[in-house]
């Protein structure tokens, strides 16, 4: 019997290492895991979720994105079959953004945001206080992945502008209910993991271990 093949998504920037602590039966599994790529001038998410769909080797996948890696695995799979699309610190459509999300496209104000001091961890320790937030600088270092200044300028309006407006429900979400970039109280149907938050990928690792497996098959 073939394994089901597990094609993974990370975050906006970040590296497929956000997955290592993911760990899926062999036997019944394939863990493959995709990477961001630099994206050309003003494409279009459609055309670069088909540019990323031609990573996947496999018929009949199953695709798994984090947080704007969730947003784009639904994009793919208007390009190919899936068996299924599991969302993890996601949203299904913009009607799930949260206030200042919605505002931001509407006054631009997302073009003021500093990318520059965004890409230079050190300056952006600087302007960090207290443990908690160090903590998160040096995950934010580890798992870092593109350091490219049109990369980030491209995500972020793409997350800010992407028009789907309509939830597939055939999308299966998992959300903690400590999510500070996506909060629950926007989210409409989810799979709720209480205590999680938006870097739960890395600190829930446990939950999803045990609890993926299931999610996958049913």
């Amino acid at each position: 019997m073939s394994t089901i093949p597990v094609y993974f998504m990370p975050g906006l920037a970040a590296s497929s290492s956000i997955f290592e602590r993911i760990k899926l039966d062999e036997n019944i599994f394939e863990m493959c895991l995709l990477e961001w790529e630099i994206p050309n001038p003003r494409e279009s998410l459609s055309d670069y979720a088909l540019r990323i769909s031609k990573n996947i080797k496999h018929e009949n996948p199953v695709l798994i994105g984090v947080s704007f890696g969730g947003i784009l695995v639904q994009e793919i799979a208007k390009h190919i079959k899936a068996r299924k699309v599991i969302i993890i610190s996601s949203v299904r459509s913009n009607l799930e953004f949260p206030r200042r999300m919605k505002i931001g496209k509407k006054t631009k104000a997302y073009k003021l945001i500093p990318m520059q001091l965004i890409l230079n961890v050190e300056k952006l320790a600087k302007f960090s206080f207290g443990e908690k937030v160090n903590k998160r600088i040096k995950l934010y270092e580890k798992f870092l992945a593109v350091r490219d200044l049109g990369y980030l300028q491209w995500a972020v309006e793409t997350v800010i502008l992407w028009d789907r407006d309509k939830i597939d429900e055939n999308v299966v979400h998992i959300h903690g209910d400590k999510d500070d970039v996506f909060p629950i109280k926007y989210i409409d149907k989810c799979i709720l993991v209480k205590g999680g938050t938006h870097i739960m990928i890395l600190n829930k690792y446990k939950w999803l271990n045990e609890n993926l497996p299931s999610i996958i098959l049913e």
